[in-house]
């Protein structure tokens, strides 16, 4: 089946400091390759320096005046966290925008970060609060716009209130869920916040839909020595174009980041059938993510569990 070309339309980004997770590979190196050839500079916070050094090679392939560099960063770890916004600050820049694409999902069994997290909670969610928090001033100094990439699994599952940790009985998928819909309702309340405080920061958020992407690919790192048997499924489907494609799983979320107006609180995603595939488009807000009580209680644990204050003053 033929793909009709999709794309987005980005401004020029010069002089723009971008800081991007999770842009090492996959949809995240498009989203760091096209904001690169937006005029932006563009940090990428990685884990793995080799696939650092990889992915700038690859920008700037695509991208020859690339303005790109490296930071290091676990985002399982709250000290990585701390560090790199540490090094930032010191750096003193504004932010203009930011991207949490990073994450990890499905571990064969239950792990936890170095703070005693599950892991996808502690990664995909806790470590980009933190990361957020550290961060707060230089992204109030730009007007920052903040874009959290969520998954089609923040629109099922739910939130282990009593059990974040899922200590007493693990589900893989049900805490990977759980990470992606603690993640945007605390980009919402982020948002919120903002507003009523007059922070100047907008938050959106996106999800990508299905595509081949590395999420399901072999990850030694949490103990998957082979890629999951669904992704060759998927990928067969993103070739029959009835899913995305890795190159139009990144649009989503940079429309959320670069759409006009300072209007935040939106949410984008592929305009298909169950949002697995398509144009980007912006979209109705998951059941999940629409209480703003439930927002305003993750946002209490989440500096409850990682002690970093999220506030201005």
């Amino acid at each position: 089946m033929a793909r009709r070309p999709i794309d987005v339309t980005l401004p020029d980004f010069t002089g723009k400091r971008v800081v991007l997770t999770g842009g090492s590979d996959g949809m995240g190196l498009v989203i760091a390759t096209r904001l690169a050839g937006a005029g932006a500079e563009l940090i990428l916070p990685v884990r793995n320096p080799r696939k650092g050094e990889a992915a700038l090679t690859a920008i700037r392939e695509r991208a020859p005046e690339a303005n790109v560099s490296l930071r290091s960063l676990d985002l399982s770890s709250l000290e990585s966290a701390a560090a790199l916004g540490e090094t930032l600050r010191q750096e003193g820049d504004p932010i203009h925008l930011f991207i949490g694409n990073a994450g990890v999902m499905n571990p064969p069994e239950r792990q936890t970060t170095v703070d005693g997290f599950e892991l996808q909670f502690g990664t995909n969610h806790l470590g980009h609060a933190a990361l957020i928090g550290h961060l707060l001033p230089l992204l109030r100094d730009g007007d920052a716009r903040v874009t959290l990439q969520l998954s089609i699994a923040a629109n099922r599952g739910s939130v282990n209130w009593d059990d974040s940790a899922w200590e007493r009985s693990y589900n893989s998928m049900g805490a990977y869920s759980q990470s992606k819909i603690a993640y945007g309702l605390f980009g919402l309340e982020l948002d919120r916040r903002s507003r009523a405080g007059g922070w100047g920061i907008t938050a959106n958020l996106a999800h990508p839909g299905v595509a081949p992407t590395n999420l399901l690919a072999a990850r030694p790192e949490i103990g998957r020595a082979a890629a999951v048997p669904a992704r060759r499924v998927v990928t067969a489907l993103s070739r029959l174009g009835v899913v995305g494609t890795v190159t139009s799983a990144g649009l989503p979320a940079l429309m959320a980041a670069t759409t006009p107006g300072d209007q935040g609180g939106r949410f984008f995603g592929p305009n298909g059938v169950g949002g697995l595939g398509g144009r980007p488009a912006e979209q109705k807000l998951f059941s999940r993510l629409r209480s703003p009580g439930d927002a305003r209680r993750m946002w209490d644990l989440t500096q409850q569990l990682t002690k970093v204050p999220l506030n201005m003053t």
